[in-house]
């Protein structure tokens, strides 16, 4: 069946990558939103690709249209990084969970299936070692821990969400992404300290030989995840959304791949000297330690150990992710190497 696709943040890390699998290999049609359209390459030229360039909180009457005219809504709209957890959280709060709700309520209101993102910041501090979509327990710090205000949004979405399906039959999948990495991650010429996310920070570091900052020595472990492999789960939810994923949860993530922020530093910089545009630099690169405080400020606050299950999609989708974490390195590595603007970069600073 040829599905309408509603895409919002198309231009985004999982959006851009949502939206070229979709062309490249189903048969439907996507409209997308988003500030700018610099990760979608040639994509908008596209006959199934409606790319419209604005802003979902302004744009409000563009996105009900397509919400009504579309069958399947996939806001991935939202601010997702620590830094501006603790810096601007009423900006968090505002899109993420504001902003978002609209849309929520406009599926509702049309019928229509919604493919929402939850996250695995939801789990917070729970206590589990291994995290279940159903089960386990979802646990924050106190109110002044400004950090938890995307966790307490995402969450309150998730709870909102499912009333909605028991009240209103509304039909939704919500996934739970654990650190997705690869292509078109971020830009790293021009990372934000403490913003990025944390591999797209240490291969900047690595481009411009400044020390890898790892908060509290880097000992916290998250279970990261390849781009390709996360998006044919969602092709999956996207195929089977009115069966197997009606009113569902999904982690989506890879336990296999589970290791300490300490370890991705020693990685990265181990996998970047296999390239010689990097090499140099690389072995230049300095590990040091900086406290949680001193990196991202007072109302920080953070979980060590970060694992999914998996089981649900292994067993109700027939998923499972495939790709260790040095491939997924190495081909995000690739992947930037690759780009006309990186490769000058480095090769103007390696001459330096």
């Amino acid at each position: 069946m040829s599905l309408k696709i509603m895409i919002l943040g198309a231009n985004g890390f999982i959006g851009s990558a949502l939206t070229s699998a979709i062309l490249r290999a189903r048969d439907w049609e996507v409209f997308g939103i988003d500030l700018s359209d610099n990760k979608l390459g040639d994509l908008p030229k596209n006959d199934r690709f409606h790319f419209v360039e604005g802003d979902i909180t302004i744009n409000r009457e563009w996105v009900e249209y397509h919400v009504k005219k579309c069958d399947v809504v996939v806001p991935l709209v939202a601010i997702a990084n620590p830094a501006q957890y603790v810096t601007h959280p009423l900006r968090v709060f505002e899109l993420d969970f504001e902003a978002n709700l609209t849309v929520v309520r406009h599926c509702v209101k049309y019928g229509k299936r919604l493919i929402f993102p939850s996250t695995s910041e939801i789990y917070g501090m729970s206590p589990d070692a291994v995290l279940d979509e159903e089960t386990s327990p979802l646990v924050y710090g106190p109110i002044e821990k400004q950090r938890w205000i995307y966790a307490a949004s995402k969450q309150l979405l998730d709870r909102v969400i499912y009333a909605y399906g028991v009240r209103d039959n509304l039909d939704y999948t919500l996934f739970r992404p654990f650190n997705f990495i690869g292509p078109n991650l971020d830009n790293v010429e021009e990372p934000k300290e403490g913003s990025s996310r944390v591999f797209t920070q240490f291969l900047s570091n690595v481009l411009y030989r400044r020390p890898i900052k790892l908060v509290d020595g880097g000992r916290q472990k998250r279970s990261f995840t390849y781009i390709d492999d996360a998006i044919e789960c969602l092709l999956t939810i996207l195929e089977n959304a009115q069966s197997r994923a009606s009113r569902r949860i999904f982690n989506i993530g890879n336990p296999a791949n589970c290791v300490s922020i300490r370890d991705l530093a020693e990685r990265t910089i181990r996998i970047a000297q296999e390239f010689p545009l990097l090499r140099e630099s690389a072995r230049a690169t300095e590990i040091v330690d900086i406290s949680a405080g001193e990196y991202y400020g007072k109302y920080y606050q953070d979980i060590q150990v970060r694992v999914p299950a998996i089981q649900a999609a292994q067993r109700d989708l027939g998923w499972r992710p495939t790709t260790d974490l040095d491939t997924a390195i190495r081909r995000t590595i690739e992947f930037y190497v690759k780009q006309e603007n990186f490769s000058a970069r480095a090769a103007a600073l390696a001459g330096n």
